[in-house]
């Protein structure tokens, strides 16, 4: 059965000031499933060529605690036991952090997990090669 679902991508943004980013992960959010939950990708490189000087422990801890929060984890404090919905919400709140969400998506899913699997593939994985004959429409 299909169920609405919403989605955000998770960006890192190392100096606010120049608005460049990097999506570093996915949030997907279904509330018929019950399903809340982050997917998170660093590439490391990638964020050295937008700052050198980038604080990549930092930007990992932040990334690790928006999955923490989805999984409601302990860790996450008393937000972690807030419901799923008022997590997401929570989560992609406009914000001027390091670790900011895009504007919020909807969708049908069947598979709120391998719909996130997607995401974190399409979004935030570096692109492949195109293949030869493959032109933009």
């Amino acid at each position: 059965m299909q169920h609405a679902f919403e989605w955000a991508v998770l960006r890192v943004v190392p100096r606010v000031e120049r608005g460049e980013s990097l999506n570093a992960g996915a949030v997907v959010y279904c509330q018929a499933a019950g399903f809340l939950a982050a997917g998170v990708e660093l590439d490391e490189a990638r964020l050295r060529a937008l700052d050198p000087y980038a604080d990549v422990d930092a930007v990992r801890q932040h990334l690790e605690a928006v999955r923490a929060l989805c999984a409601g984890e302990p860790v996450a404090g008393v937000n972690g036991r807030r419901s799923a919905g008022e997590r997401f919400r929570w989560l992609t709140a406009p914000r001027s952090t390091v670790v900011q969400a895009s504007a919020v998506h909807t969708g049908m899913t069947a598979d709120p997990a391998s719909e996130l699997d997607r995401l974190v593939t399409v979004m935030v994985r570096p692109p492949r090669p195109r293949q030869a004959g493959c032109r933009d429409a």
